[in-house]
C-alpha cells in the first residue's frame, strides 16, 4: 500500500469541510485557501467524492459542498475508496506471482500482508470523520502549546529555536515536533526496525 497525496488531500479536505460547515455549504476556494491545496486538484477530488456519495453539491448563491451523510457515518476508508486509493497491501499478490511462486516463504509473506490488509481496513473503517473532528480541540491545544514553547525558546540567533518535546503518559506520535495524542486507538505494539 502506498498512500498518495490524493488520499491525504482528500481526508484533509473532508475534515476541513466537516469542521467549517456548521450545516452550511463550504466553497472549494475556502478549503483551498485554508489547506493550501490547488483549487483545480480539489475540484477533481470532490467530483470523485460526490460520485462516491460522500459529499453533495449545493448550487446557487452561497453554494458549495456539504457532507452527504452525518460525519460519524463517513469512515476514512469511505473517503479513500471514493478517490481510488489502494488501501490493501496484498492487492498486487495475484496473477503470475501467485502462479509461479508456490513456496513456503511466498505463502507466509502473502498471509502476513493479507492480515495486515485486514487490520488496516478495520482501522480505516472504524475511524470516522467525526472521530477525527472531535480531536480538533486537543490538537489545537497541542499546536498552541508547541508554538509557545518555540517562541519562549527563541535565543536571538536569527529566529533559530530549539524546543524540548514533552513526554506524556498517553500514547502519542510526534508530528513535526508536536506531541499529538491519539484518542482513536491505543498502541498496536512495538515496531522493530
Amino acid at each position: 500500500m502506498r498512500l498518495t497525496s490524493k488520499g491525504r488531500y482528500a481526508v484533509r479536505a473532508m475534515l476541513d469541510l466537516t469542521m467549517h460547515s456548521n450545516g452550511n455549504p463550504v466553497r472549494l476556494q475556502e478549503i483551498s485557501t485554508r489547506q493550501n491545496i490547488s483549487l483545480h486538484y480539489l475540484e477533481q477530488l470532490f467530483r470523485k467524492l460526490r460520485n462516491g456519495q460522500s459529499v453533495k453539491s449545493v448550487r446557487g448563491p452561497g453554494g458549495g459542498y456539504v457532507l452527504a451523510r452525518p460525519m460519524d457515518q463517513i469512515s476514512i476508508k469511505d473517503v479513500l475508496d471514493c478517490v481510488g486509493e489502494n488501501t490493501n497491501p496484498a492487492k498486487d499478490i495475484v496473477g503470475t506471482e501467485a502462479e509461479s511462486s508456490n513456496t513456503v516463504e511466498f505463502h507466509l509473506s502473502k498471509d502476513y500482508f493479507q492480515n495486515l490488509g485486514t487490520i488496516m481496513s478495520e482501522y480505516l473503517t472504524t475511524t470516522s470523520l467525526g472521530d477525527l473532528a472531535r480531536q480538533a480541540k486537543e490538537v489545537e491545544a497541542n499546536i498552541k502549546s508547541n508554538e509557545e514553547v518555540v517562541s519562549s525558546n527563541d535565543n536571538g540567533f536569527g529566529g533559530h529555536t530549539q524546543s524540548t518535546p514533552t513526554t506524556e503518559n498517553t500514547t502519542s506520535s510526534e508530528n513535526n515536533g508536536m506531541n499529538v495524542t491519539s484518542a482513536i486507538r491505543g498502541p498496536l505494539g512495538e515496531i522493530n526496525q
